[in-house]
This record gives C-alpha cells, sequence and structure tokens, in this order.
C-alpha cells in the first residue's frame, strides 16, 4: 500500500487493559460450588466473543449439572485436582490433575467436581463468544464412585 498512512491501515485500536486481581468480580453466570471470577469480560474489558476467567470450587464440592450453551470452553486445572462427568445420567467421568487443559463442545451437560476433601480446585476456564451458562434442573443422575485424593 504505497503512500497509505497509519489511519488508513490500521483500525481502530481498543484499548490494553489490566484488570487486577484485588478488582475482579463475580462473572454474571454462575452455578452452584462453581464459582466464576472474570478476568477479561464485557464487564471489565473492551472485549468481543471472549470471556477468561478463574472458577473456583472447594474441598470435595461437587456443581449442579450445566452447559455454556453456543460457548466452546477451554479449561486449565491451575491448583488442584478435577473431574468432570457428562454423558448419559453423567457416568463417564474424566479427572485432570495440575496442568491438565480441557475442552468442552458447546451445548454438552457436565458436572465439574473437586477430587480432592482438602484443597481448593481452581481452574482456568476461556469461553467464545461470552461466558454463557445453563444451568440444568436436578436429572437422574447416576451414583458413581469418585476418586478423591489429597
Amino acid at each position: 500500500m504505497k503512500g497509505a498512512t497509519m489511519s488508513e491501515t490500521t483500525p481502530k485500536l481498543k484499548t490494553l487493559k489490566v484488570n487486577r486481581r484485588a478488582d475482579l468480580i463475580e462473572a454474571p453466570g454462575q452455578t452452584k460450588n462453581a464459582i466464576r471470577i472474570s478476568g477479561v469480560s464485557p464487564e471489565n474489558s473492551e472485549v468481543d466473543g471472549l470471556w477468561f476467567g478463574r472458577v473456583h470450587t472447594g474441598p470435595g464440592e461437587i456443581s449442579d449439572a450445566h452447559h455454556h450453551g453456543e460457548a466452546e470452553t477451554g479449561g486449565h486445572v491451575l491448583k488442584g485436582r478435577g473431574f468432570i462427568r457428562f454423558g448419559e445420567r453423567y457416568e463417564e467421568i474424566v479427572y485432570l490433575e495440575e496442568g491438565d487443559f480441557v475442552y468442552v463442545p458447546p451445548f454438552v451437560p457436565h458436572i465439574e467436581g473437586n477430587a480432592s476433601k482438602t484443597q481448593e480446585l481452581i481452574w482456568l476456564t476461556t469461553r467464545t463468544p461470552d461466558n454463557i451458562v445453563v444451568n440444568l434442573d436436578p436429572e437422574d443422575i447416576a451414583d458413581i464412585e469418585i476418586d478423591y485424593r489429597d
């Protein structure tokens, strides 16, 4: 682009913003025993089509069943050991250790839990297009044994 100026070739830039730990708030979408904290979200940044935050689950706690609508979700276990139940009657289970990542496709009902009865579980989670949370009515949930470790 010979002769083009910076203003002619660059779209209007959004503001780079740091959201300090002390200023973070709970996200609008919540599920029992899965407390979501907005890190980068429409509530605190000029972001479109992205939610990035932390999810806290106390020792031995298990979330209610939910899904994230059209949102694609990526998770990373920052601290602790967790699990996700899914499938018919939530009979399938995967365990995640510190450092593991997980992808949860859109509309997949699931239950998240802390696989430790003594330590908090902290996930880093990102979603596109937003922090969509659809809490589900209690259903027939299989009684399966959870492999708790400390």
